[in-house]
Formats: C-alpha cells, structure tokens, sequence
C-alpha cells in the first residue's frame, strides 16, 4: 500500500488572495513506513510574502529569488505523488493551495477524497486533545526539538512518525504471515514478496526409538487407569 505524506509552506493564508505556494514536500509511505524516497521543492512565488508567513517558516523573497516557479516542477511533483493516497495534517488547507497552483496551469484537481487527515484522524482518536502537529509529537514521544520553525520536509517527516502512530503503529494489525518490500532498482517501483513462500529448512520430524517406546508402555503400567490408554 503506497501513501504520499504531503505538506506545504506559503506566502499567506489564502489562495483566493493571492498567496502562493514557497515549499512542498512529499514522503513515500510503503505500508505506512518511509522508504526513503522523498520530493522536496523550495519555489518563487512570483508575489509579496506576508510577514506572518514569514515569522512561521522562516523563508524570505531574497532565498527564493533563484528558485523554480511551481510550473517548472509541476510535473516531476504529479509524478512522484502517482495515484497514491495522500496523507496531509490539516488537509483542507494543503489541498487548496495546490489545487490552486494546478487550475492556473490547467492541470486536473486533486480531490479532498483522496486525503487523509491527520487533524481529523487525531480528533477521532483523542476526542477534546490537542491535534496540532506538535501536540501529537509530544503524546507519541516524537522528538521534534529541532522543530524551531515550520518547513515542508521537516513537517513531512514528523508527520509520518505521527501517521504510524495514529494507526496502530509499527505493527497495524495482527498478521502470522512474513511480507517484505523489495525496491525494483531499475524502475525505483517496490514489489512485496511473501517470505513464508520462500524455501525454507525442512521442518525436522523426530521418530520415537524403540527404547523410549518401552520406557513410555513402563510408565503406563504404573499409573491407575491411565487416560493414554483409554
């Protein structure tokens, strides 16, 4: 099962008002844990940043000045995230920036069904706590020190600890059966192998020897109407 956990950095709150899209990151999920593959992008904006952005993320005009515009990167991001699920804190909020980036290029929409919301997937968990990313961090015993402002991979990052946590952790569910991951080299795709189809060693059958047989009928012979017997 592939998963994408995405998140953005901004110049403002609002699309609608022209605020645009300065950092996305994504992370590949192979059931639910990190492959090591991962999408990260710094971009102009081509518009002003607010200073509210700015005091949260860090990133100013002048660093971004020589950086790619979204539509340089477009389809590199599109084909990395693939047809998979999309794992987003606060997916509402994601999901409207890029969207608004993909419909000035005449790219197709990326629909909310598609998300997974962490917000909400914490709130159904822990009902009246905390759902920022932090807070989360902090019940999962995440360490996020190094967290002093937001940015797009190092949130991503986070949040696919936190992701794992919120669903069962390293182990969903109760499975008796092996799967492995191995990566494709040559695509970079991964295909899951079913260990318990692998040859193994035969498992070893013990003969009981006649002595033993003798030792066992001996033993009988001593216990009042033994039920071995019966």
């Amino acid at each position: 099962m592939r998963e994408i956990v995405l998140d953005t950095e901004t110049t403002g709150l609002d699309p609608d008002a022209g605020h645009r899209l300065v950092e996305i990151a994504a992370i590949e999920l192979v059931n639910h844990l990190p492959t090591g593959r991962k999408f990260q992008r710094y971009l102009k904006p081509e518009c002003e940043m607010s200073p509210e952005a700015q005091a949260v993320h860090g990133l100013t005009l002048a660093f971004l000045a020589d950086k790619p515009v979204f539509a340089e990167i477009v389809s590199e991001l599109l084909e990395f995230m693939g047809d998979s699920r999309l794992v987003i804190h606060n997916a509402e909020f994601d999901l409207k920036f890029l969207n608004a980036e993909l419909k000035v290029l005449g790219f197709p929409q990326v629909p909310g069904s598609r998300a997974i919301d962490t917000v909400q997937l914490a709130r159904r968990k822990f009902p009246g706590a905390p759902a920022s990313l932090d807070a989360l961090c902090q019940r999962f015993n995440i360490d996020n020190t190094h967290r002093t402002l937001h940015g797009a991979l190092l949130d991503a990052e986070l949040l696919s600890e936190v992701y794992l946590e919120l669903v069962g952790g390293r182990q969903s569910h109760l499975s008796l059966e092996r799967e492995e991951i191995v990566p494709i080299l040559a695509t970079g795709s991964t295909v899951r192998v079913d260990a318990t189809s692998r040859n193994g060693r035969v498992s070893r059958v013990d003969v009981v020897s006649e002595v033993e047989l003798a030792a066992h009928t001996a033993l009988l012979a001593r216990l009042k109407n033994p039920i071995w017997t019966a």
